[in-house]
């Protein structure tokens, strides 16, 4: 993944979306994470949407931390409670 200061951000549009078309861009302010600059050619908006929802990142971190402590269940399992099993 390529990082630039905003300094050296001077490129057009076009020339950025050339080089995104081969890895992200992330763009840092002072050495850190500004904003970043992908291909969006395989990803659906909903996908966008969530993984920058702050809410959402919190109810996954808690579910995550849920499942270490807790453990987890098999998806055949999951399908046997839902009455998925074939």
């Amino acid at each position: 993944m390529k990082t630039m200061d905003i300094s050296e951000a001077t490129a057009s549009l076009a020339e950025y979306a050339r080089v995104i078309a081969a890895e992200p861009v992330v763009i840092t302010s002072d050495g850190k994470p500004l904003m970043a600059l992908l291909d969006m050619k395989d990803t659906d908006f909903e996908t966008l949407s969530l993984s920058t929802n702050p809410e959402f990142i919190k109810i996954i971190g808690q579910s995550r931390a849920r499942h270490e402590k807790e453990g987890g269940i098999s998806s055949d399992e999951m399908r046997r409670r839902l009455d998925l099993v074939r």
